[in-house]
């Protein structure tokens, strides 16, 4: 039994028995692992993962606290990842079109005793640490449904099969996907993993908590000549180019070797429907403070990723019968100090612990959690983020009176769902951009998902499904004025018009399904919630390099 309708029955399919399997292999999936793995060697672990490689799908910052990590590897020190730079300087900066002021930097930013580093590449760095430990990690294997019994408990997932044509018809080749069954299955999908959205909906995990909020985040690697670099140098900064309206800013890291880190978030509960996550960016590089230290250098690798910021009040039920949530998937990332690494890693040493004692059993686990460090962490900081949909000031003021009380203010912010927040045309006054010119690369987005290095099989099912294409040339149009095609940064939804058999044309929508990122914002910002991100084939997507 699968958890999508008309799965066909009949197709004879290999079965790969577990202990456990485990969906995803970034930071929390494969800490889960191998911590699992420590306190019980002789039980069978598999991790799945849907990238081509291990890492070629993680994006983030990334500025990561080593605590969780002494305790998961005390030793790691002696062998660290490939990019890990001790975090020397902080820097705040409040940014006007031209300037802007450095501003102290807030208690929670402060990266003393931390260090940046590629978590694509701390991924891949993991990766063999756990398979010598007896893991089994599979990339390429993207778990399209999961399995359950018959009283539906979660008895493991169902990878998508391979070679299937647009048509839905089996090309030359053509491998079903197999069945890989385990007493316990762990979601450690990241953010909006496509299983979990289901699995929430099925169990009703959210029923107790506010909807999950999202923001997007975009990411490029630069290689600049080296005396521009300061290494461990981390600067952060918030205003242009967003309006006081819009949830945004700036990270920029100094790595080693002549190599910059730098990238934007937008927050997906942005009103205006103009508004372009990827152009904000780009205007962002053009900055006097930035553009020079990006002239004359080149781009290595970029992309985008949806990150989860609902906080402590948008956690869902953590585990159901057969299955449990961890990480990002969980919703455990710490929006001020813009930190979620720690707590992947802290929740899946704490779900392998909580397995270990309780034989296998996910119940209980949601209960650990919440009386964890981990989300002590999260109810510090609930109201933060909340308070910036009232404005950029009135956030500010907010989050100092939040960190002034340590969290003890006597109540909860409410979060909304991201789709919801969108104004219709009519109703929104879009503000004075103030934008610059552009002269940094890229030029547009197609250029950017070269750098993503992503790759599809174009004659394999589109996997953004729309709901009905109608509203988008009809509904759409009018009262939003297609965001699709704005918020996306990959270029994937396009309106074109066609010309008609008896004169005239008609528009439809065009979705460019190959030049997916996976970054799941339409799976998030689609104001009619007729989008739905699915996974394509195994081993299909983006390609990053030290992202």
């Amino acid at each position: 039994m699968t958890d999508v309708p008309g799965t066909a029955p009949d197709i004879e399919r290999d079965v790969m028995e577990y202990d456990v399997v485990t969906v995803g292999a970034g930071p929390a999936g494969l800490s889960f692992a191998i911590r699992l793995k420590q306190l019980n060697p002789e039980l069978s672990v598999c991790v799945i993962e849907k990238a081509s490689t291990i890492g070629a799908h993680i994006l983030s910052g990334a500025v990561i606290e080593t605590g969780p990590l002494d305790a998961l590897l005390p030793q790691w020190r002696d062998n660290p990842p490939p990019i890990c730079v001790p975090a020397t300087e902080d820097e705040f900066w409040l940014l006007t079109r031209d300037g802007g002021r450095k501003l102290p930097v807030p208690p929670g930013m402060n990266n003393h005793g931390n260090v940046i580093v590629s978590l694509g590449a701390m991924c891949a760095w993991l990766a063999p640490q756990a398979e010598a430990l007896g893991v089994e990690i599979y990339p390429g294997f993207a778990a399209s449904e999961t399995l359950h019994a018959d009283d539906g408990t979660v008895i493991g997932v169902r990878i998508g099969d391979m070679g299937v044509a647009k048509d839905g018809s089996h090309k030359p080749g053509y491998t079903a996907g197999i069945d890989i069954r385990a007493k316990v299955t762990v979601l450690a999908e990241g953010a909006r993993g496509h299983l979990t959205k289901r699995l929430v909906k099925r169990f009703q995990l959210d029923a107790g908590s506010d909807p999950q909020g999202y923001s997007i985040g975009i990411k490029e690697l630069w290689q600049v000549p080296a005396e521009r670099v300061q290494p461990g140098k981390i600067v952060h900064s918030f205003g242009w180019p967003a309006d006081t309206h819009t949830y945004g800013g700036s990270f920029l890291y100094h790595l080693d070797k002549g190599r910059i880190a730098l990238g934007y978030v937008s927050g997906l509960d942005y009103r205006d429907p103009q508004y372009k996550p990827w152009e904000a960016f780009q205007q962002w590089k053009n900055h006097p403070l930035v553009k020079p230290l990006l002239e004359g250098g080149t781009i290595v690798s970029a992309g985008a990723r949806a990150i989860v910021t609902g906080g402590w009040q948008s956690l869902p039920k953590v585990e159901m019968p057969g299955a449990l949530l961890i990480g990002d998937t969980a919703g455990l990332l710490n929006v001020p100090k813009i930190k979620g690494t720690h707590q992947a890693i802290r929740s899946g040493m704490l779900a392998a612990e909580h397995l270990h004692a309780a034989q296998l059993s996910p119940a209980g686990f949601d209960a650990k959690l919440r009386a964890s460090d981990a989300m002590a962490e999260l109810k510090k900081v609930r109201n933060i983020k909340p308070g910036f949909k009232r404005g950029l000031w009135w956030g500010m003021l907010n989050a100092a009176w939040e960190t002034l009380t340590g969290g003890h203010s006597p109540w909860t912010l409410k979060n909304k769902p991201d789709w919801s927040s969108l104004d219709k045309v009519g109703e929104h006054e879009s503000p004075r951009r103030d934008y610059t010119d552009r002269t940094l690369e890229p030029r547009d987005r197609l250029a950017g998902v070269y750098y993503a290095a992503t790759e599809h099989d174009e004659d394999q099912p589109v996997h953004l499904k729309v709901a009905d294409t109608s509203i988008c040339v009809t509904r759409c149009v009018e009262e939003y004025n297609n965001p699709c095609t704005r918020f996306c940064p990959a270029g994937v939804y396009e309106i074109v018009e066609e010309a008609q058999a008896g004169g005239g044309s008609a528009k439809r929508l065009q979705i460019n399904a190959a030049n997916c990122v996976h970054c799941k914002t339409c799976d998030i910002k689609d104001p009619y919630e007729i989008i739905t991100w699915v996974t394509p084939e195994g081993g299909a997507g983006p390609n990053y390099q030290n992202l």
